[in-house]
């Protein structure tokens, strides 16, 4: 390679870099506008999925769309808590082939199965003997599995626990469509790469990528303020030192404003 294709070929991997960057202090900043909530929701439905159908565990997988695991969000009884926080690809073990399918499955003999990830099980704390999945779904797309670990009773999955679970899946869908920002931070990242990989003109300077990521969050973004807000945050990384410190000035006296303004509303109530 000459030298100049070796500057080119760096230049485009800097700007992809500093692409990524921008993007990455967006989502920092609308993450901490308003941090993830959907985890109690997911809880407080697995926890009711599971005692209807009265399973000694159940659990919720989303898709994190920035690495392509599957992550187990939130769990229910004493033996899914093991689970949380862990991840896997969203094609392995049976949780991905029903990520993968959009079928459900129900399994009366795990360890039986060639799709079943021990290590996984094992580093939860609990070998489950059978299982029920079933993919999280609806008219937009699959965005995880919900599954459920051992009837109380003893006896195998039936048509009868299906239903239970397709419906309480439906309202788990729900919930985690309401993380908004998890939701749009994928699209924001798959947006800018697209246009990254797809450029005709060569590798983007500095300007053109503040200009792509602020045409993308106010695409993504024309009805909520939230990523609007987000996205002004985001640009203050470049900002001249006095003008950040006029920006801080500026978010502590609507801090205070927002304060009197809730004080005002909760002494009206009382």
């Amino acid at each position: 390679m000459s030298d100049g294709r070796q500057v080119a070929a760096g230049s485009s991997r800097d700007r992809a870099l500093d692409a990524l960057l921008a993007v990455a202090v967006r989502l920092r900043a609308a993450d901490s506008l308003a941090p993830a909530t959907a985890e109690p929701a997911l809880r407080a439905v697995a926890e009711a999925a599971a005692g209807v159908i009265r399973v000694t565990a159940a659990s919720v997988a989303l898709l994190d769309a920035a690495t392509g695991r599957l992550v187990f969000r939130a769990a229910a009884g004493p033996e899914g808590v093991g689970v949380v926080g862990l991840s896997i690809a969203a094609h392995e073990g049976i949780a991905g082939y029903v990520y993968s399918t959009g079928q459900a499955l129900a399994i009366g003999d795990v360890a039986a199965d060639p799709r079943f990830e021990r290590a996984t099980a094992e580093r939860t704390g609990y070998m489950p003997r059978s299982l029920l999945a079933v993919p999280l779904v609806d008219a937009v797309g699959i965005v995880g599995v919900m599954e459920f670990l051992d009837r109380r009773d003893g006896a195998p999955f039936d048509l009868s626990d299906l239903e239970v679970a397709t419906r309480m899946a439906a309202a788990t869908t729900a919930v985690a469509r309401a993380s908004r920002v998890d939701r749009d931070a994928g699209e924001l990242l798959r947006t800018v790469l697209a246009a990254l990989a797809d450029g005709e003109d060569g590798p983007l300077d500095d300007a053109a990528v503040e200009v792509l990521i602020g045409e993308v969050a106010q695409r993504l973004t024309a009805d909520d303020p939230l990523w609007r807000l987000a996205d002004r945050i985001g640009r203050l990384r470049t900002a001249d030192p006095d003008d950040v410190d006029l920006a801080v000035a500026w978010l502590d006296a609507l801090l205070a404003r927002a304060d009197r303004r809730s004080a005002t509303g909760r002494r009206r109530r009382a």
